[in-house]
């Protein structure tokens, strides 16, 4: 994350960000959405950061995202792609609420690495490592071949850039033979050849987005995601209230989360 990550800038986005495991790398960051379709893991993120004005906890789909376009400089999704069933939708949905030239970084679960090749040559397996379509191994859980996550992301606008690969020594045998920081170590230096190849079971990708025009104007930030018109003001009664012509559904916002899973 470090090494892919920009240190600071305005708005940040965490797709997944569950409890929010990786809030503490955003502390050059204004503004920080942690967004997940769990209430329950957004409120165990609202207990530890709760007292940081700078945090917004929104719970919702990312195929429909509640937030007006070209909102966010900086988005991090950090393992819960492999949960995507429908990744072209959830990538063209995130460009939309990014900003011109916005960073995108993107973990993805790698279909293409030594372990899936092994088994196959073994045929242990019957999918192909080397097949370019997203693999279903446990319901709703998908690993992706690099060339085909890289092929949504341009796509959708996107222009790939850095990867690195990590996690390459995920194997019991090795972790009881060889101390932790050894292992996490050689796994850091391991991760720069991803620039050439990714055999590893987890790869990051480091993007900017290519879209023209300007960045969200002042004071816009959620959209009614079922109509996209901008939802303005503060909540009234626990709630927003789409003004959209024949829309007028109303969002739940209790203790400080904003809950766009369903209308009220």
């Amino acid at each position: 994350m470090r090494r892919l990550l920009p240190p600071r800038g305005r708005r940040l986005i965490d797709i997944g960000a569950g409890f929010g495991r990786l809030a503490a790398e955003y502390h050059g960051y204004q503004q920080v959405v942690l967004f997940d379709y769990s209430r329950s893991l957004l409120r165990e993120a609202q207990t530890h950061l709760g007292q940081d004005p700078r945090f917004v906890f929104v719970a919702g789909s990312w195929y429909q995202m509640p937030f007006v376009e070209s909102l966010f400089d900086t988005l991090v999704q950090v393992r819960t792609i492999h949960h995507a069933a429908d990744v072209p939708t959830l990538v063209a949905e995130l460009a939309r609420i990014a900003s011109p030239q916005a960073d995108y970084i993107l973990e993805f679960a790698n279909k293409q690495n030594l372990k899936a090749i092994l088994r196959y040559g073994l045929r242990r397996q019957a999918w192909s490592p080397f097949a370019p379509d997203p693999v279903e191994f446990v319901e709703l859980n998908f690993d992706f071949h690099p060339r085909w996550i890289r092929e949504q992301l341009t796509a959708a606008g996107f222009q790939p850039g850095r990867i690195l690969t990590v996690s390459h020594f995920r194997l019991p045998w090795l972790k009881r033979l060889i101390p932790a920081g050894i292992l996490a170590a050689v796994d850091g230096l391991a991760q720069w050849t991803g620039r050439w190849w990714q055999f590893a079971p987890s790869v990051f990708v480091h993007s900017r987005l290519n879209k023209e025009g300007a960045a969200a104007a002042e004071g816009l930030f959620f959209a009614c995601p079922a109509c996209r018109t901008h939802l303005l003001g503060a909540p009234v009664d626990g709630r927003l209230v789409c003004s959209g012509e024949g829309c007028g559904r109303s969002w739940r916002v209790d203790d400080g989360l904003y809950d766009f899973k369903e209308p009220i």
